[in-house]
């Protein structure tokens, strides 16, 4: 599970990032709010924890800005300002949680917890065996049927097509593919992915010029479209 730290105050960043590492999360941080938008457009994270005081742009406008794109991601805010109206506000513009300084470290990290649990998707959403059109896909033997008849994928191939499958009809960024498929220590080159999708529609693309299934978003990713 990925979350997104935006915390000006050096020490306390540092603090919870260590306490959440040690929670097995994986967490980016940044000390400003431009940087932090940028994080989010760019990559998937969980969870979003967000002070409100923070340079350039205050975690109230970027918890807006989210909403105008991503109603799923949970928010909590982590502030010092502990007044009811900055309460209101927050929830107001969409957060689930809002915590006050100081904190309870134990507190913090069970309400990250039940977060992540109340908001996270069934993992399973996608079955063993998915078909659409005359394709049919097994993840578990990674076993399909294309327009040539059976053949085996890859492991990563599975992976992928997981992912697009998972988040069908949704566009998926190529850092989304590389974070999820080959995570952050081996990064691929894009082109990678790119030849990824090709084979996806020689392997099950009635026509692999003009694609039904695999989409290509260009200057973002791609998506798996499907009408079911």
């Amino acid at each position: 599970m990925r979350i997104l730290l935006v915390e000006d105050e050096e020490n306390i960043q540092e603090m919870i990032k260590l306490n959440l590492e040690l929670e097995d999360y994986e967490v980016v941080t940044t000390d400003n709010g431009k940087d932090a938008l940028k994080y989010f457009k760019e990559q998937h994270f969980d969870l979003i924890i967000l002070d409100v005081m923070l340079p350039e742009i205050d975690g109230f406008q970027i918890c807006e800005q989210i909403r105008l794109e991503n109603l799923e991601v949970p928010i909590m805010f982590l502030t010092a300002k502990d007044a009811s109206p900055d309460r209101v506000t927050g929830l107001k513009k969409g957060a689930d949680d809002y915590l006050t300084k100081p904190f309870n470290l134990e507190e913090l990290l069970l309400r990250v917890q039940n977060l992540i649990k109340r908001t996270s998707k069934d993992p399973a959403n996608t079955p063993d065996t998915f078909a659409f059109g005359p394709n049919q896909v097994n993840f578990i033997t990674y076993e399909a049927k294309g327009r040539d008849g059976s053949f085996a994928l890859t492991k990563k191939e599975a992976m992928l097509l997981k992912l697009l499958i998972d988040r069908k009809n949704e566009v998926v960024s190529r850092q989304q593919i590389l974070q999820a498929v080959w995570g952050y220590d081996v990064y691929p080159s894009t082109r990678t992915i790119d030849n990824f999708i090709l084979s996806f529609r020689k392997y099950f693309e009635p026509d692999p010029k003009n694609p039904n299934y695999f989409l290509s978003v260009r200057g973002v990713g791609y998506k798996f479209v499907h009408p079911g």
